[in-house]
């Protein structure tokens, strides 16, 4: 069993973090996420936001790796369970393999707060503990794993200040359209005296 851990801090609010976690994939960092299919979400009598998502990725396993674990095939679906808080501004999300379970598992939690000095950031802790069974050189691929979760915890954080930007832009355009649609009735309106 391997253990991966990292912290990032975010310049942007939580609430803005959220938003784009909620809205990570698809992005142009994380091809291998291809499908993202939401089967359950509630809001519990807290007041908290629970879903239920599953998700499809093709594993960039190295060809070393497929050798070892004699197989191919690297498409895998992945359940997601998260909980947003608004009150206590918390965003908690568990993920788990759920296709070869028999040779790999890797479980993760990110955890979102708002940074406690600073409200105008958010601070993303990661945990990922990954097991590898019934292979030789277990040890090893376990850390072929981590590293290759960390490269793509950096892939994931890019791709929140993706979303993050387009956010913002679909924001701006929103708000140009309402500017206009706000004042071109406000001009016919001096026009017509």
């Amino acid at each position: 069993m391997k253990i991966w851990t990292s912290e990032h801090v975010f310049n942007h609010p939580w609430e803005t973090v959220t938003k784009a976690a909620m809205q990570k994939y698809p992005n142009p960092m994380n091809p291998n996420v291809f499908g993202v299919d939401v089967l359950d979400r509630d809001v519990d009598r807290h007041g908290r936001l629970h879903s239920n998502r599953l998700l499809s990725a093709e594993w960039g396993l190295p060809s070393i790796v497929k050798s070892i674990i004699g197989n191919t095939r690297t498409c895998t679906y992945i359940q997601e369970h998260s909980v947003v808080d608004p009150k206590e501004k918390t965003f908690e999300l568990q993920s788990s393999n759920i296709t070869f379970t028999n040779l790999v598992s890797v479980d993760e939690r990110l955890t979102y707060k708002p940074h406690p000095e600073d409200p105008a950031k958010t601070i993303l802790t990661q945990e990922a503990i990954i097991s590898v069974k019934g292979v030789s050189l277990s040890s090893y691929l376990e850390g072929v794993m981590a590293s290759t979760i960390s490269t793509n915890a950096g892939k994931g954080r890019e791709a929140m200040e993706w979303v993050i930007r387009r956010l913002n832009v679909e924001i701006e355009e929103l708000a140009a359209t309402a500017r206009v649609t706000m004042r071109t009735p406000m001009a016919a309106a001096v026009t017509e005296k």
